[in-house]
């Protein structure tokens, strides 16, 4: 029964699942190129000159800061996407669990999509980030922040961290979606999956305030501490913030939901549909938010020791920094437009009934571009925020200064980035989700 539950849920809804793949395949990349690139530095056969170059250079600590941030990354990512798409499962558990299916078998069946999807996934994954690796290290020589003797060796270690770290964090995120579809009455399951439940979980609001405040009282001490030491605590500051922005984010989607309602008729229909799913799009706060503190925080540290000393940075720097921290970005932003498309796609049936009701297809694209537009709004003030508070600290102990510096073309390219992104992860989709006649849609999505 339980291999008939996961082949189910593969052939019905292989989009459901699509995004894991691709979040899971660039984690494992991810993974698997800072070991490479951690294991190639310590291996290279360089004379005392050059390994003392090296050394100076801080390439190989900041490798292994690549491939502690690789991993907490993995695990909190991998998992979000993993949730999402279980959660999409909500009606089919139920039903199962109507006919006989027990909680454990569906616990199984959740662990066994998990394992199918991460696999193959990882596998695939960690070939390309060798590749990613290598070019790496030749950008690092070829702009001269390394000497030439160092050339690209895989990690042995990389296809087993790589599984582990994919798979693992896989099976928690699908095991933790499924324990209250698995355990709760199948006839009030089906029930929710009809209308979402409104109400906001106490628990979830309080472990976010946690994290947040955490979050802050990190950056105090930074403000405080010892301005050496203040780069590397400023990811774990941001971490926390984001990971907590991502537990207050159905809250958050609420409190910002009314905006949607300048838009007139149409942005009263998107505000309510955000109400109704604060929860589920919640999922894409945190890689957005991510990618969002994480390019602010390296983008306005640059431009903001620019301003202050009146002279620009090495250019082999500002390369090397910013090549690791576009990495970073890339694949949270890969995980926001997989979480939003999956989000999406879970909507067909409701923009068919819009659309059988009377609404255009115009109208309906418009009410998802009003959503769009409130969530991105969400995103860059909690990214915004988040960047400031780990950042303030960092630039007053390194410039002192306490004010940071952003020139308006950079500011806007960020705003269009995105706006671009959200826009892709929704309005895309909903176009694909619209091309055929509602009530064939209806027809082939019951």
């Amino acid at each position: 029964m339980n291999a008939g539950l996961v082949r189910q849920a593969l052939r019905k809804q292989p989009w459901a699942f699509a995004g894991p793949f691709v979040t899971q395949c660039l984690a494992a990349a991810l993974v698997s190129g800072a070991l490479g690139a951690s294991s190639s530095l310590s291996r290279a056969r360089l004379d005392p000159a050059a390994r003392r170059a090296l050394t100076e250079s801080l390439i190989p600590e900041m490798a292994v800061l690549f491939v502690v941030v690789s991993v907490y990354l993995t695990a909190l990512i991998v998992g979000l996407t993993m949730t999402s798409s279980i959660a999409r499962q909500g009606r089919d558990i139920a039903l199962v669990r109507a006919v006989g299916a027990t909680p454990g078998r569906v616990r199984r069946a959740v662990a066994a999509q998990a394992a199918v999807v991460a696999v193959p996934a990882t596998v695939l994954g960690v070939p390309l980030g060798a590749l990613f690796a290598h070019a790496w290290l030749a950008g690092l020589t070829g702009h001269g922040v390394i000497p030439p003797g160092v050339t690209f060796h895989p990690s042995a270690a990389a296809l087993p961290a790589a599984l582990g770290i994919t798979v693992g964090a896989s099976l928690v995120g699908a095991l933790v979606a499924a324990v209250r579809p698995a355990r709760v009455r199948p006839a009030t399951a089906l029930t929710e999956t009809a209308v979402p439940p409104r109400r906001v979980s106490v628990v979830r609001t309080a472990i976010g305030v946690v994290l947040v405040a955490g979050g802050v009282v990190l950056s105090i001490l930074m403000a405080n501490g010892d301005p050496a030491k203040a780069d590397g605590s400023s990811f774990f500051t941001m971490l926390a913030m984001c990971v907590g922005a991502g537990f207050l984010g159905p809250v958050l989607l609420r409190l910002t939901a009314p905006l949607a309602r300048l838009f007139g008729g149409t942005g009263t229909m998107a505000a309510d549909n955000l109400a109704v799913r604060a929860k589920a799009l919640s999922g894409a706060l945190v890689p957005l938010v991510l990618a969002i503190a994480f390019a602010m925080v390296k983008v306005v540290a640059h431009t903001t020791s620019v301003h202050v000393h009146g002279a620009p940075e090495p250019a082999a720097q500002v390369w090397t920094e910013y090549s690791g921290t576009a990495v970073y970005v890339a694949f949270a932003a890969v995980a926001a437009v997989n979480t939003l498309v999956t989000v999406l796609l879970a909507r067909r049936r409701e923009l068919a009934v819009t659309r059988l009701v009377g609404a255009s297809r115009a109208r309906a694209l418009a009410v998802v571009v009003c959503e769009a537009l409130t969530v991105t709004i969400t995103a860059l003030v909690v990214g915004t925020v988040v960047a400031m508070v780990t950042m303030v600290p960092m630039l007053h102990g390194m410039l002192g200064t306490w004010t940071p510096y952003l020139p308006s073309g950079q500011l806007a390219g960020g705003l269009a980035a995105v706006i671009g992104l959200v826009l892709l992860g929704t309005v895309v989709p909903a176009l694909v989700a619209m091309r055929r006649p509602p009530v064939e849609s209806l027809a082939v999505d019951p």
